[in-house]
């Protein structure tokens, strides 16, 4: 998702009748605000989100929206041109067309999906660099075992790619259920994880992306994440 900036002359120019060279001018005179505070460069970064003020005008007020969704299993994470139900068809919000999904989910994978409009904020959440801690709770078709959490810990080793995977958290739950917590996303990666003993994934439910948890969110129904949650998602991506 590509993410919209830039410098405050140009916005300004192409958004008022004052030119980029005017731009110096209005700033001297402190006729600009962005998001509430008076600008002081031309080179100011301005996103679609921006609050822009010139001598009192609005010239832009965009504001950014996200939502948690508990995807049900058959449906599809894309937002359009599916023959089956998608993830879009189950919002019911008046900004729906802008939103797009960060962090899909399989056809039968279930839980949660975050939606949004801000593409800065979602390729800073899906970046593997971030490594933001993703916890699902996973059904098996096998016994588990303490072999599993030490191996799971040490990282399991993809031949295909030739790689190991990251560090991941599991504990068992019961002889066939266990939550695991791993801060990447390669293609199946919890299905080839327990692949790697023979053993089979029924169900897989994706509980929590960072701070951003479930709950009791029905399946189907979605609802906003709340300041709080954005607040220490930032914190976690920023790795302060």
């Amino acid at each position: 998702m590509k993410t919209y900036t830039t410098r405050l002359d140009r916005f300004i120019s192409q958004n008022s009748d004052c030119s980029m060279a005017d731009t110096r001018l209005l700033l001297a005179q402190r006729r600009i605000m962005l998001d509430g505070v008076v600008a002081d460069s031309v080179q100011q970064a301005v996103t679609k989100f921006t609050r822009v003020e010139l001598d009192g005008v609005c010239l832009q007020s965009e504001q950014p929206v996200y939502l948690a969704l508990n995807k049900p299993a058959g449906v599809v994470s894309a937002t359009k041109g599916s023959k089956h139900p998608t993830v879009m068809d189950l919002v019911q919000h008046p900004r729906k067309d802008e939103l797009h999904i960060a962090g899909r989910l399989d056809f039968n994978t279930t839980g949660l999906v975050l939606l949004t409009n801000d593409g800065a904020w979602s390729s800073r959440i899906s970046s593997p660099q971030t490594k933001l801690p993703k916890t699902y709770e996973v059904s098996v078709s096998e016994p588990l075992s303490g072999e599993y959490v030490a191996a799971f810990q040490a990282g399991i080793y993809f031949a295909y790619e030739g790689i190991t995977t990251l560090p991941a958290r599991l504990e068992i739950l019961s002889a066939y259920r266990a939550r695991l917590s791993l801060v990447e996303g390669k293609y199946h990666q919890v299905k080839r994880m327990f692949g790697s003993f023979r053993n089979k994934v029924l169900a897989l439910h994706r509980v929590s992306v960072g701070p951003v948890c479930l709950g009791g969110l029905e399946p189907g129904a979605t609802r906003p994440v709340d300041a709080s949650e954005l607040a220490e998602m930032s914190r976690q991506v920023s790795g302060t």
